[in-house]
């Protein structure tokens, strides 16, 4: 019954407009507030500050910028492995595996599709057809930018306007196509290992999404818009292995698609499984 009242809440709430007034509190410089809020936060989810850049909670600006805080140099190593695909974020695997007819696994018994969840242009999609997916849950506590799982140059950036359900367990297993739904950024990119889709879902009260290339995406005008970054359009740009992409303001979710036979998940992976950014999600296949 708890579940069921909480799913139909997400139904029923305003998310856009709770986002944005959370959004509002998360970048307060009010002293008093935004050190009470901080301080709330980091004892609630037991944030570890040891490997944060800045270690005291009340020398940030806001909450916003405690919360998107940068790490100290080496607390991320980046795996090794030659041609290792890294983890773009701090969390747990939600799931990973292959895409099979044109959909992605979400929970028990739900799946969405790839041209859904890259903005509805079936051409942009079907290099991922019978390809391999990455789905990562940022949980509050975890350090929240996104990194490139490999060198890359960017190709084109999509904002998909959407809903804010709150990404979970309980509502990956009960709300239908739940990232395809959501609010989203599609980054896509030319890697060594063919076409790469980094995706980053928002959720409710995540109340901005941003990129290291364009800065704020998101809150916007709700409306879909491609950003091509092809010779033609604008100078190319390479972002290596590891380096940031993007960052959430208050956290969600990171799905990372490739083509056909182009990589292999490591077999000690699984859903639920806690993952590190820079660890190996998986190495080419041969």
């Amino acid at each position: 019954m708890k579940d069921r009242l909480f799913i139909l809440s997400q139904y029923l709430l305003p998310h856009h407009l709770l986002s944005r007034l959370i959004g509002c509190a998360a970048e307060c410089r009010v002293g008093w507030f935004k050190n009470r809020l901080i301080g709330w936060f980091a004892q609630q989810y037991q944030v570890n500050m040891s490997e944060a850049q800045v270690e005291d909670l009340t020398a940030f600006a806001h909450f916003n910028d405690f919360f998107t805080r940068a790490l100290k140099d080496g607390a991320r190593p980046l795996d090794t492995a030659s041609g290792a695909v890294l983890s773009p974020a701090d969390g747990a695997v939600s799931q990973l595996g292959k895409i099979e007819q044109g959909r992605v696994f979400q929970a028990k018994g739900h799946s969405f599709s790839v041209i859904e969840l890259l903005g509805g242009d079936s051409q942009r999609a079907a290099p991922f057809m019978g390809g391999d997916f990455a789905t990562v849950y940022l949980s509050p506590k975890d350090y929240h930018r996104v990194h490139m799982p490999l060198t890359g140059t960017l190709k084109e950036m999509v904002y998909v306007p959407g809903r804010l359900f709150s990404v979970n367990q309980t509502t990956a297993e009960n709300v239908p196509e739940l990232f395809a739904r959501n609010e989203r950024v599609v980054c896509l990119f030319d890697t060594e290992r063919g076409p790469m889709a980094v995706v980053l879902v928002g959720a409710m009260i995540v109340a901005s999404i941003e990129t290291v290339w364009a800065g704020l995406i998101t809150p916007p005008k709700r409306a879909l818009k491609t950003f091509r970054y092809d010779e033609t359009a604008r100078a190319p740009i390479v972002l290596e292995k590891g380096a940031e992409l993007g960052r959430f303001k208050l956290g969600s979710t990171a799905v990372v698609l490739f083509g056909p036979e182009q990589v292999q998940w490591a077999e000690e992976l699984a859903a639920n499984s806690p993952v590190k950014m820079g660890q190996r999600l998986g190495l080419p296949r041969s």
